[in-house]
C-alpha cells in the first residue's frame, strides 16, 4: 500500500496547484503532470538569476536554460509512471464477505450465494481516487448554465439515520436539493439500478430509496435517471459524453465496505470521463452559495483507470451483479426472495403499500412455524425465540392503527406526540425488517404497474416509527392498567381502522387474522421496557428566560424602536444586570487604561513610503516608485500626462451646454506647444504620402502577380500608416485593385465566377474599411450590376448575391455603426458615444451614475473625467476609485499618474492607494486607490469622518454586467484531427435546445453576427421548406434592408432580432421539431482527440494561429503548473523550428568567430596594465586595430546569433530597446527574472497569481506594448486588467470556467480601436460545456446575510465617537436599512433588526458594550481584527481569563527569551483561531506517510479549549433566544408543506381522538423548530446545540447555523466523520518550507504563500494592538508576540 501512494505522491503532488489570492480567486486546483514534451524546473531560471552582468537575452545565457530543460525533461522523461508506480491489489474472500454479513442480526441475515472470491479490493485505491480535494463554490452567478448531475445513493446516505423518522428524512432530502434550486442551480438525479443489489442487508434503506425514487418522479420536477444499470453501462457512458455535466456529487462512504468501494469506483470512472467530482459530504451553504469539496479531473487519473479498468470493472460486477438471495428468519427459516417477491399481492392504494405487506407477514409467520424444526443447525441457545402468529397479528392491528394516524391526524398534531426513546424487543426486530422488506417489494410492484391508478402524494409518511412505538407502549403499559386509561378512537378513525383491517383479513387467505377490536389479543412485551422512558419526564431542562438588558441609545431606537416594544426588558434588579462587568469607557482616541495613543485600524497597515515623510531615502524610494507607475501607466494610455492646474473660479452647477460652449483661454505655452505639434504632424503626413507615392508602383506590380499576396502586403503597410490623408488613399487604392481584378476574372471566366467572391469581401475586412469607404465599394458592385448596356453585361460583374446579403455576409462586422462624428471638447482623443456624453454630463452636473456597458467599449474613460474635475477644482475634494483586486489596484495607480500631474501643497499627492498589504498618502491624496474592504475600514472610522466629508465621488468598477459589445465576437470550436487542426464556426444558435429558448427565451447578451443572421435565415429555410414568412425574412426583401445602399450594424441588429422572435413563434405554433432541426443542423462536429495528444500538439496550434493571423492571444488554462508548461512548450518548439532553419555553415562560422573573439579579448588583456599615452605609437595602432576587429566580430557574432523572424512571435518595433531594457531592469532580483526576459524575446509569457508582482507586471506591459504575443495565464487576467487582445483561447477545461469567467475572459478579444472583431477558441473543450457557456442567462443580484457581531460593535463605536453625531448615525442607519437581502421584504427586515438587538445583548454581557451602547473594554481589538470573527472574540476572553500570560513564561526571570515549546504553543493557538481550512473527512482515510508535515491540526491545550467551550456556550444560548424570538416571523404554511414537492401536510378536517390526545406531550416545546423535524424529537431545547440548528431551525426564516458566530473546536459531516484543520500554519513555522506545505498540506505554492502573509500579518495586528494596551512594554505576551511575529517574518521572506 505504502508502495501505491508513495509512487503516486512523488509523481503527482508538484502538480496539484491553486491560486489563493484575492486577485486570482477562480484559478484550478489541479494540474497535469506529462502532458507537455517539455519540463522545466524553478531553479533553471534562478541559477540563470546570479549574476546580473549577464544579459538574459544573450546566447549563452539562452543556450544554457535550454540545455538545463533539456536535461530535466531527460530526466522526467526516465521517472515518469504513469500508472502511479506499481498498484498491487488484495482478493476478498469469503471468510471477509461472511464477517460483513454476521455483523447484521443474527435473527435476520440476508445471504448472497456465488460470492465471487476473486474481486480485487477496491480501498487500496481509495487514497489514488480520492486526491487532494479542495473546498470551492460550486454554483456561482451563473448557476443556470453550469448542469450537475447528484447520485441519488450518495444522497440518499447524507440524510439516512436510525433515529430519522421517514417523513423527517424526505424533508431533509428536499430542504437540501431545494436550496440547490433556490440558487438556481440545474441538476438531475441518477440512481442505478445495479446499486439496489447492496441494500439488501439493509431493508430500512432499501425501502426508502424504492420510496424516494418514486417520489422525487411523481411529486417533483427534478429529472430523475433510473435507466443506467451501472456507471459502466454503454448508456451512461453516452450519457456523460452527450451532457458533460459541471460535476457529479457522489459519497465517498457507504453503508459497508463493498458498497464504499463500489463509490470509489463510480468515483474513478467518473473522474477518467473528463468529469469532475464532488464529495456529498461535508458540504456547506450561506444565503447565496454552496461549498463542497471539490476533485478535478486529471489526466493521470485517466492513465490511472485504463491500466485497471479491467479489475474496477470486475470488482463492480461481482458488487453490483444480479444473483440469488436468501433471507434467514430467526436464524433457522430459509426464504427466497424472489419467492417473497413473486407472493406479494397488488392493492388498489399506495396509502396500503405497508399494511399490504403484512398478510404476507402472517403468512411467513405460520409457514415459518410450521417448517422450523427441519431447517437449524444453531442451538436453541443461540436462537431468538421467534413470535407467535397471534402477536404478530397484534403488531399488524397496531401498524394499520398507526397507518389511520398518518390518514386523518395533521401534522401539527403529530409534532406534539410525545417523545418515547425506547426499542423493539428482540424477537420484534426480524419482523420489522421482514416487513420493510416486503413493503419495498410492494412499492416496486405497485409503481412498476400502469393498470392502477396510484396517488403518490404523500408517499414519502408511509410509515412513523416512533408513533407506531408509542402505540405499542400505550396498549402494553397503559391501556391495561384500567378503563379510565382506555382511551377512545373517535367515531371517524373507528370506522377507518375497522375498514383497514377488513382489507387485511380478505387479502390473507391462507390465516385467519380475527377481528379488529381488540386491539391487542396477547401479552408478549413487544417494547425492550429496560430502555424505555419519555423525554422531559425524568430531567425537565428549562429554557432560560428571554430578556433584553435595557439599552438607551439613539441608534438603536431609530432602527428597531418598533420590535423593542414587543420584546420583554430585564429589571435593573436584575441578576443579570448588577452582574455585568464594568469596564471604563473605550476611547477611540486613546487607551481606556493605559492613556497611550491609539493608532487607526489603516494606520496598521504597513506604510511603503508617504509623502509626507522628511527621510532623504523614503522620499528616492517615492520617485522611483512614481517613475515606474508612469512607465506602467504608459503601456495602458497612449496619449502625454494632463497637468492640472486648480481652477479657483469654480463653474459650479451652471449650465453644462453654457460650459461646453464656452472658450477656454489658452496660455501663449499650449499655442505654441499646439502649433508645433501641427508642424509636426504635417511634417510626417508629407514623409508618409512621398513614401506611397514611392511604393505605389511596386505595390501594383505585385497586385497583378498574385492578388492575396500583394494585398497582404499592403495590408501589413497599411497598419503603418499615421496619417488619416494616406490611409484613405492606400484604402482606396487596395480597393480599386480588388475591382480591377474581380472585372478581369469575370471577363476571362465568361461567367459568374464565385470564387474571387471571398477575395473581394476579405479585402474589404482586412482593409478594415471606414464606413464612407464601404460605400464607395458596394455602390461601384451595384453600379456594375444595374447600369450595364444590357442583361447579358450586368451578369458578366454580377456576384451572384444581392446587395443586402452581400453587405450582412461579406461586410459583416464591417457595417457602419451609429457613431457621433460631432467632437466634444471634454474628449480629446476620440469622439464619444451619445451614453458617454451623458454619463459626462451626469459628472458636470454632480449626479450619480451607473454604467452598465460591456468591457471594451470605453466606459473606464468616465472614472478618470471624474478625477480630472475634482483635480482641477480643488486641492481639498476627495475621489475614492475602488478596484474589485489588488491587481487592479496597481493598474489604475499606473492610469492616474500616466494621465494626470498636478503641482500640489507640501504634504499632498495626486494619487494614493490603500489595500490590505500596504497604504500610501490614504489620508493625503486628491485621488485614492483602493478595494472595498478598505474602504469600508474609512468609512466606519470615528477619526476619518472629516476625511469622508471631502469625498465627491466613489467610483466602483468591475460591477458585472452585461449588454451588446462594440466589436462582435466569432467563436471556434478548435480540434485536431490527425495531424492537421480543425476550426469549426460555432453559431451561438447551436448552444441552444429547444427547451432552452421555451423556458428562459434568448440569453440577453447573446448576439449574432450579421453573417451569423444570415447563416440563421438560411438553416431556417433549409428547415422548414414551407416556411410561410420565408419571402419575408429574406435578407433582400425584409423591410429594414430592402433597397438600402449602405446597410447599418443597427438595421442588422433589428434583423436579429426578427429572427429570434420568428424561432420563438415557431416553438409557440408546435414546430418543435423544425426548430430543433435548424439547432441541429448549425452544431459543429468536432473530433475528439487524446488529452496527451491535445498538449503535445499545443505549440503547433499556437502557431497555427501565427499563421491565421490571429494573435496576439491569451490563452487561458486552469492549472498553474500547466500555464507554465505551455508556455515553456511553445518557447521549446520554437528553438527546435530555428535549430531546423540553421544553416551548418552559420553554426561553423559562428564557433570560428567566438575563436577570434576570445584571441581579440586576450591580446586586449595585456593593454590593461600599460598607459595608452606612454606607448609607442606602433602598439596604439594594434591596440585600435584590436577594438575595431573586436566590434566588427562583436557585430557579426550579434547577426549570427539574432532570432530569425520566423522562429519569435516577438515584435521587436513595437518597443524600442531602453523601454525594454527598463522593464527588464526590474527583474534582476527576481528568481525567475532571466527565464522570464528569455521567454519574452520570444514573443511568449505567463501569468497567474502566484507570481510575484514585478513578474506579472513584466508580462502585462509587454504585452499591451504589443512586443509579446501569446499569454498563458490563469483566470488573474479575466476580471479587469487592461489585456486587450485578437484572440482568447480556452485551451483547458476546469470547474472554474464557468458562465461568468467565460464572458469576463472573453471580453479581452477584440481591441476597440484595432479590432472590428474578437475571435474566442475552444481547444478540445467538451461541446456540451461550451454550449452552456454560451447560453447561460444574466444573473440577478441577489442579497447575503449582511450583519456580523462585529459590524454591529463597530457601527456603535461610529454613531457613539464620531465627532459629527448625526452624520455618524445616518451612515450607520445606512447599513443597516439597506440590505439587498430585504429589499422589499418586510420578514426579513424584521428579524435583521432583532438580529441586531440580541447581537447588542451578546456585547453586552461580553463587556463590549454599556447600557449607553458606548463601547467599552477590548472593544478596540475585536474591531481591529473585525476579518476574523468569530476568532476575535475568542482571542479577547483568553486574554481576559490570562491564558496567554499563563502560557508565555520566559525561560528565565527577567528575560526575553522564549523556550521553542512556547512559541510552537503559541502558534498552535493561533492557528486554531485564525485561517481555518478544514480537510475533508475523507482526509482522515491516507494513510500515507507525510513527509515534514503533521498536516492535520492538533487540539487547543485544554484550558484553552475550555474558554472556547465556554464561549460557544453563551453565544449558543443567545443565538437560540433570537430563533425562538424570530419564530413568529416565519411563514406556517411554507412550514408545514415539504419545500420541492410543496406537498401540504395541514389536514382539512381533524375532529380530534382522545386516543391521539392521550398521545401528546402538552409540555412539549416547539413553537421554533419546523414541524417535519418534531417527529424526530426535535424541539426548542435542541436549538440551544448548534449541531441541532441546520435541521430544527424554521426553513422559511432564511437562517442557519452560519450566522452564528460559533468557533467549533470539532467539525463532523453527515456520517459523524471528523473533519481536521489543516495544520498548514503551525507546521511551516516548524520546517519553514513551502514545498512541504504542497506535499504533505494539500496546498499549492501560491496558495500557501497568501496564506501565510494573512498569518503574519494577523500576528503583527495583535502586536501592534497588545503594545497598546499594555501598560508594561516588559510584559511577557507583548514580548512573545514580538518574537513570533520575528521569527514568522522571517521565516516567510526566507521563501519569498
Amino acid at each position: 500500500m505504502d508502495s501505491v501512494e508513495d509512487n503516486f505522491w512523488k509523481d503527482v503532488h508538484d502538480s496539484e496547484n491553486e491560486s489563493a489570492d484575492s486577485d486570482k480567486d477562480s484559478e484550478c486546483v489541479v494540474s497535469e503532470r506529462g502532458n507537455f514534451t517539455a519540463a522545466e524546473e524553478d531553479r533553471v531560471s534562478g541559477s540563470a538569476s546570479d549574476s546580473d552582468e549577464e544579459d538574459a537575452a544573450s546566447p549563452s545565457t539562452e543556450a544554457a536554460v535550454v540545455q538545463m530543460l533539456k536535461e530535466k525533461e531527460g530526466r522526467e522523461e526516465a521517472a515518469e509512471d504513469p500508472g502511479f508506480g506499481e498498484t498491487y491489489y488484495t482478493l476478498t474472500s469469503d471468510e471477509a464477505a461472511q464477517q460483513e454479513l454476521q455483523s447484521e442480526d443474527r435473527d435476520f441475515r440476508v445471504l448472497l450465494s456465488e460470492l465471487d472470491s476473486q474481486n480485487p479490493d477496491v480501498s487500496v485505491y481509495y487514497p489514488i481516487v480520492v486526491l487532494s480535494p479542495r473546498l470551492v463554490s460550486l454554483l456561482k452567478d451563473f448557476v443556470e448554465s453550469e448542469f450537475f448531475v447528484i447520485d441519488g445513493d450518495s444522497l440518499l446516505l447524507e440524510f439516512v439515520d436510525e433515529e430519522v423518522q421517514h417523513l423527517t428524512l424526505f424533508y431533509q432530502i428536499e430542504r437540501f436539493l431545494h436550496d440547490f434550486t433556490q440558487k438556481g442551480a440545474k441538476y438531475i438525479i441518477v440512481f442505478f439500478k445495479d446499486v439496489e443489489q447492496m441494500y439488501l442487508l439493509y431493508p430500512r434503506c432499501l425501502f426508502l430509496r424504492t420510496a424516494l425514487i418514486k417520489h422525487l418522479k411523481h411529486n417533483t420536477c427534478v429529472t430523475i435517471h433510473t435507466e443506467f444499470s451501472s456507471c459502466f453501462s454503454p448508456e451512461w457512458e453516452i450519457f456523460l459524453k452527450k451532457s458533460y455535466p459541471y460535476f457529479i456529487i457522489i459519497s465517498d462512504i457507504g453503508l459497508s465496505s463493498l458498497h464504499t468501494d463500489y463509490l470509489t469506483i463510480f468515483i474513478a470512472h467518473s473522474l477518467s470521463k473528463k468529469v469532475n467530482v464532488v464529495l456529498a459530504s461535508g458540504q456547506v451553504s450561506d444565503t447565496l452559495r454552496v461549498y463542497g469539496y471539490h476533485l478535478q479531473s486529471l489526466w493521470a487519473h485517466r492513465v490511472f483507470f485504463q491500466m485497471h479498468a479491467h479489475h474496477l470493472r470486475c470488482a463492480c460486477e461481482a458488487m453490483v451483479g444480479h444473483r440469488e438471495a436468501s433471507l434467514y428468519l430467526y436464524e433457522h427459516l430459509e426464504l427466497s426472495l424472489k419467492s417473497i417477491q413473486e407472493e406479494v399481492i397488488c392493492p388498489p392504494s399506495l396509502l396500503f403499500c405497508f399494511l399490504f405487506s403484512m398478510p404476507e407477514l402472517l403468512v411467513i409467520s405460520t409457514d415459518g412455524l410450521l417448517s422450523s424444526t427441519s431447517f437449524s443447525t444453531i442451538s436453541q441457545q443461540e436462537r431468538s425465540k421467534p413470535l407467535s402468529p397471534e402477536v404478530v397479528t397484534d403488531l399488524c392491528r397496531m401498524q394499520c392503527l398507526t397507518t389511520v394516524f398518518l390518514l386523518r391526524m395533521p401534522l401539527s398534531q403529530r409534532a406534539k406526540i410525545r417523545i418515547l426513546e425506547s426499542c423493539w424487543a428482540k424477537e420484534v426486530l426480524p419482523l420489522i425488517k421482514m416487513q420493510q422488506l416486503c413493503a419495498h417489494f410492494v412499492l416496486k410492484q405497485l409503481s412498476d404497474t400502469d393498470d392502477w391508478k396510484l396517488d403518490l402524494t404523500y408517499l414519502p409518511d408511509l410509515n412513523d416509527d416512533s408513533l407506531l412505538r408509542n402505540l405499542a407502549h400505550y396498549y402494553e403499559m397503559e391501556y391495561s392498567e384500567g378503563l379510565e386509561s382506555q382511551k377512545e378512537l373517535g367515531k371517524e378513525m373507528d370506522q377507518e381502522y375497522q375498514f383497514l383491517w377488513d382489507t387485511v383479513t380478505k387479502l390473507t387467505q391462507k390465516y385467519d387474522a380475527g377481528g379488529a377490536f381488540p386491539v391487542r389479543n396477547t401479552s408478549q412485551l413487544l417494547l425492550d421496557h429496560q430502555k424505555t422512558s419519555f423525554r422531559g419526564t425524568e430531567v425537565s431542562t428549562e429554557i432560560p428566560d428571554i430578556g433584553l438588558i435595557p439599552l438607551k441609545s439613539d441608534l438603536v431606537e431609530e432602527y428597531a424602536g418598533d420590535v423593542l416594544e414587543d420584546l420583554p426588558v430585564l429589571q435593573s434588579d436584575d441578576p443579570t444586570i448588577t452582574s455585568l462587568t464594568k469596564y471604563k469607557e473605550f476611547d477611540e482616541l486613546r487607551h481606556w487604561h493605559s492613556g497611550r495613543p491609539l493608532t487607526e485600524e489603516y494606520e496598521r497597515v504597513r506604510c511603503n513610503a508617504d509623502a509626507k515623510s522628511k527621510d532623504a531615502y523614503d522620499r528616492k524610494q517615492i520617485q522611483k516608485y512614481q517613475t515606474f507607475l508612469r512607465l506602467y501607466g504608459n503601456t495602458l494610455e497612449s496619449g502625454a500626462s494632463k497637468f492640472i492646474v486648480h481652477q479657483k473660479d469654480d463653474p459650479g452647477h451652471t449650465d453644462t451646454a453654457v460650459r461646453k460652449s464656452k472658450q477656454t483661454h489658452k496660455s501663449k505655452a499650449e499655442v505654441i506647444a499646439e502649433e508645433n505639434s501641427r508642424r509636426l504632424r504635417a511634417k510626417e503626413e508629407k514623409k508618409e504620402q512621398e513614401q506611397w507615392k514611392a511604393l505605389q508602383v511596386l505595390m501594383e506590380k505585385e497586385i497583378k502577380a498574385n492578388l492575396t499576396t500583394g494585398m497582404n502586403k499592403l495590408d501589413k503597410y497599411l497598419k503603418t500608416v499615421k496619417s488619416k490623408s494616406v490611409k484613405f488613399s492606400v484604402e482606396m487604392y487596395g480597393l480599386s485593385a480588388c475591382m480591377k481584378a474581380w472585372k478581369q476574372h469575370c471577363r476571362n471566366q465568361g461567367t459568374v465566377a464565385k470564387c474571387l467572391l471571398g477575395a473581394l469581401s476579405s479585402s474589404v475586412k482586412f482593409l478594415g474599411c471606414p464606413a464612407g469607404f464601404q460605400t464607395n465599394l458596394i455602390f461601384n458592385t451595384i453600379l456594375q450590376m444595374r447600369e450595364g448596356s444590357d442583361d447579358k453585361s450586368r451578369s458578366r460583374y454580377d456576384v451572384g448575391i444581392g446587395s443586402s446579403r452581400f453587405q450582412l455576409q461579406c461586410m459583416d462586422y464591417y457595417l457602419l455603426r451609429e457613431e457621433r462624428n460631432d467632437p466634444d471638447p471634454r474628449v480629446q482623443h476620440f469622439i464619444p458615444d451619445t451614453w458617454q456624453r451623458e454619463l459626462l454630463d451626469a459628472v458636470d452636473n454632480n449626479e450619480s451614475a451607473v454604467i452598465v456597458a460591456p468591457t471594451s467599449s470605453g466606459k473606464t474613460y468616465a472614472s478618470y473625467y471624474c478625477m480630472e474635475k475634482v483635480l482641477r477644482t480643488s486641492d481639498e475634494g476627495v475621489v475614492v476609485y475602488v478596484a474589485p483586486t489588488k491587481a487592479l489596484v496597481n493598474q489604475v495607480m499606473g492610469s492616474v499618474y500616466s494621465r494626470f500631474t498636478k503641482k500640489l501643497p507640501d504634504g499632498l499627492v495626486v494619487c494614493g492607494v490603500f489595500t490590505r498589504d500596504y497604504r500610501q498618502d490614504v489620508m493625503n491624496s486628491q485621488i485614492l486607490v483602493t478595494v472595498p474592504q478598505c474602504l469600508e475600514i474609512l468609512m466606519l472610522s470615528p477619526r476619518c469622518q472629516n476625511w469622508t466629508k471631502r469625498i465627491q465621488y466613489v467610483i466602483f468598477d468591475e460591477v458585472v454586467l452585461y449588454e451588446e459589445r462594440y466589436n462582435d465576437l466569432e467563436k471556434y470550436v478548435c480540434s485536431l484531427k490527425g495531424s492537421d487542426f480543425v476550426f469549426d464556426h460555432f453559431h451561438p444558435c447551436a448552444s441552444l435546445t429547444v427547451n432552452h429558448i421555451e423556458n428562459y427565451g434568448f440569453p440577453s447578451d447573446l448576439s449574432l453576427s450579421p453573417r451569423e443572421s444570415v447563416q440563421l435565415y438560411d438553416t431556417m429555410v433549409k428547415a422548414w421548406r414551407k416556411w410561410p414568412r420565408a419571402q419575408e425574412m429574406d435578407p433582400e426583401e425584409f423591410v429594414s434592408l430592402k433597397d438600402k445602399i449602405v446597410i447599418k450594424k443597427m438595421d442588422a441588429r433589428k434583423y436579429e432580432r426578427e429572427l429570434k422572435e420568428e424561432l420563438c413563434n415557431w416553438i409557440a405554433a408546435g414546430q418543435r421539431q423544425k426548430v430543433n432541426e435548424v439547432l441541429e443542423i448549425l452544431k459543429p462536429h468536432p473530433v475528439d482527440c487524446s488529452e496527451n495528444k491535445k498538449w503535445r500538439e499545443f505549440a503547433c496550434f499556437v502557431d497555427k494561429l501565427h499563421e491565421m493571423d490571429k494573435l496576439p492571444a491569451i490563452f487561458f488554462i486552469f492549472g498553474l503548473d500547466s500555464v507554465e508548461r505551455a508556455a515553456r512548450n511553445v518557447f521549446l518548439n520554437l528553438l527546435e523550428k530555428q535549430d531546423n532553419e540553421r544553416d551548418p555553415k552559420m553554426v561553423r562560422e559562428k564557433e570560428v568567430i567566438k575563436s577570434k573573439l576570445r584571441k581579440v579579448n586576450k591580446a586586449l588583456m595585456k593593454f590593461e596594465s600599460l598607459d595608452v599615452e606612454t606607448v609607442r605609437p606602433s602598439k596604439q595602432e594594434s591596440l585600435v586595430m584590436l577594438l575595431n576587429t573586436k566590434i566588427q566580430l562583436q557585430r557579426r557574432l550579434e547577426k549570427l546569433t539574432a532570432i530569425p523572424s520566423t522562429c519569435t512571435y516577438a515584435n521587436p518595433k513595437a518597443v524600442d530597446e531602453d523601454t525594454l531594457g527598463n522593464i527588464f531592469y526590474r527583474l534582476r532580483f527576481q528568481r525567475r527574472g532571466h527565464w522570464h526576459q528569455v521567454l519574452a524575446r520570444r514573443g511568449i509569457g505567463y501569468h497567474h497569481g502566484s507570481m510575484p508582482m514585478r513578474e506579472r507586471q513584466t508580462v502585462e506591459m509587454l504585452f499591451r506594448l504589443g512586443y509579446i504575443k501569446v499569454v498563458t495565464a490563469t483566470s488573474t487576467l479575466a476580471l479587469g486588467i487592461n489585456m486587450p487582445c485578437k484572440s482568447v483561447v480556452f485551451a483547458e477545461d476546469s470547474v472554474f470556467l464557468d458562465a461568468l469567467n467565460y464572458r469576463q475572459m472573453s471580453g479581452r478579444a477584440g481591441r476597440r480601436g484595432q479590432d472590428m472583431i474578437g475571435n474566442v477558441f475552444f481547444y478540445d473543450i467538451p461541446l456540451p460545456k461550451v454550449e452552456r457557456l454560451i447560453k447561460s442567462n444574466v444573473p440577478e443580484l441577489k442579497g447575503q446575510f449582511p450583519l456580523t457581531i462585529s459590524l454591529i460593535l463597530r457601527l456603535m463605536l461610529l454613531a457613539a465617537k464620531a465627532d459629527d453625531k448625526m452624520d455618524a448615525r445616518a451612515k450607520a442607519l445606512s447599513v443597516l436599512k439597506h440590505s439587498l437581502m430585504s429589499f422589499k421584504k418586510e420578514r426579513y427586515a424584521g428579524l435583521l433588526k432583532i438580529y441586531f438587538m440580541f447581537s447588542l445583548q451578546f456585547l453586552i454581557k461580553e463587556g463590549y458594550l454599556d447600557q449607553e451602547g458606548n463601547p467599552i473594554g477590548f472593544a478596540g481589538l475585536v474591531t481591529h481584527l473585525h476579518y476574523h470573527e468569530p476568532s476575535n472574540f475568542v482571542l479577547v476572553s483568553f486574554l481576559v481569563k490570562g491564558l496567554f500570560h499563563k502560557l508565555c513564561q520566559p525561560i528565565k526571570e527577567g528575560s526575553t527569551d522564549f523556550s521553542e515549546d512556547v512559541l510552537e504553543k503559541l502558534v498552535l493557538i493561533l492557528a486554531n483561531l485564525f485561517g481555518r481550512r478544514y480537510l475533508p473527512a475523507c482526509s482522515n482515510a491516507f494513510q500515507r506517510k507525510f513527509y515534514q508535515s503533521k498536516t492535520f491540526l492538533e487540539d487547543l491545550p485544554e484550558d484553552f479549549a475550555d474558554a472556547v467551550n465556554e464561549y460557544n456556550a453563551k453565544v449558543e444560548e443567545n443565538f437560540a433566544h433570537f430563533l425562538l424570538t424570530t419564530a413568529k416571523l416565519a411563514d406556517m404554511e411554507e412550514e408545514y408543506r415539504l419545500p420541492l414537492s410543496r406537498t401540504d401536510f395541514t389536514s382539512e378536517e381533524w375532529h380530534g381522538s382522545e386516543l391521539a390526545s392521550h398521545l401528546i406531550d402538552h409540555t412539549k416545546r416547539t413553537s421554533a423548530v419546523s414541524p417535519f423535524a418534531c417527529l424526530s424529537g426535535v424541539v426548542d431545547d435542541d436549538l440551544f446545540h448548534w449541531e441541532n440548528v441546520n435541521e430544527a431551525v424554521l426553513r422559511s426564516l432564511g437562517i442557519n447555523v452560519t450566522n452564528c458566530p460559533l468557533l467549533c473546536l470539532k467539525k463532523y459531516d453527515n456520517q459523524r466523520r471528523n473533519m481536521p484543520l489543516n495544520a498548514y500554519a503551525l507546521d511551516f513555522y516548524k520546517h519553514g518550507s513551502l514545498s512541504a506545505l504542497t506535499t504533505d498540506n494539500w496546498l499549492n505554492e501560491g496558495d500557501a504563500y497568501y496564506l501565510l502573509k494573512d498569518f503574519v500579518l494577523l500576528i503583527q495586528s495583535i502586536k501592534t494592538s497588545l503594545s497598546e494596551l499594555c501598560d508594561d512594554p516588559n510584559d511577557n505576551v507583548l514580548l512573545a508576540f514580538q518574537k513570533l511575529e520575528e521569527i514568522y517574518t522571517s521565516k516567510l521572506n526566507a521563501v519569498q
